[in-house]
């Protein structure tokens, strides 16, 4: 049976073992403690994951793409923490978490977190590093508010543009629903984008008020509410 697998890179995938992944750990704690300043975060029990100060951030994580030694060229995710009320918890109240691994070898798996005060959540953007970032940034900013500084275009990517406040906080009301006022064409960015690579754009949408037809919602009783009014009475 062979011992590797071909990958989408055209290169064969060194497999993992427990051996591999625990001297890849080694190995990429110790260079990240000595040459950027990490810590081990003792709560990650399965795995690797290094604290980092923001301002080495960017220099760690374009080491561990380009160095030949790690290769971690796949940035899986972008995401935060909030500790609010977290038992034990005395440190920062936010964190942002980097998820990277290689596509060449299966045991290089890591996660980077950089530690981000309430007062001024914070960390520099790492867009112009890994492409993908550019929407996980967007998305952490929209849900948490935090702030990636050096970003190009940090606006809301799941909630809409009129909405107040960053769901994902603790203390966010878990029950409140903001409505949207008017519609959001979306188009901005590409209208840019169009123009940068020689295009004239003719015409454009402009943003409007829904029609009640459109939402069926606005100014209106929900059918499960106008159902419970017609059983009480």
């Amino acid at each position: 049976m062979s011992q590797t697998a071909t990958t989408d890179l055209g290169r064969e995938l060194v497999p993992a073992n427990a051996q591999s992944r625990k001297a890849f750990q080694d190995q990429a704690f110790q260079i990240l403690s000595s040459r950027f300043e990490g810590i081990l975060d003792p709560a990650d029990r399965w795995g690797l994951t290094v604290i980092l100060p923001a301002p080495k951030l960017r220099e760690a994580v374009r080491f561990l793409r380009d160095d030949s030694e790690f290769q971690m060229d796949l940035l899986l995710d972008v995401t935060a923490i909030d500790y609010l009320e977290y038992p034990g918890h005395e440190e920062a109240r936010y964190a942002v978490v980097y998820n990277l691994r290689s596509q060449r070898n299966a045991a290089r798996r890591l996660r980077l977190k950089v530690r981000v005060e309430e007062e001024s959540p914070s960390v520099p953007s790492i867009h112009d590093l890994f492409k993908i970032a550019n929407w996980q940034e967007r998305e952490t900013w929209d849900q948490y508010g935090i702030v990636f500084a050096g970003h190009p275009d940090l606006r809301r990517l799941l909630n809409h543009i009129e909405f107040q406040g960053h769901p994902l906080r603790k203390d966010y009301p878990a029950r409140k629903r903001q409505w949207l006022s008017t519609n959001d064409p979306l188009v901005d960015p590409m209208v840019a984008r169009l123009k940068s690579n020689g295009f004239t754009v003719l015409e454009a949408p402009t943003a409007n008020a829904p029609s009640v037809e459109e939402t069926d919602l606005l100014g209106k009783v929900s059918r499960e509410q106008r159902n419970n009014v017609e059983k009480q009475s």
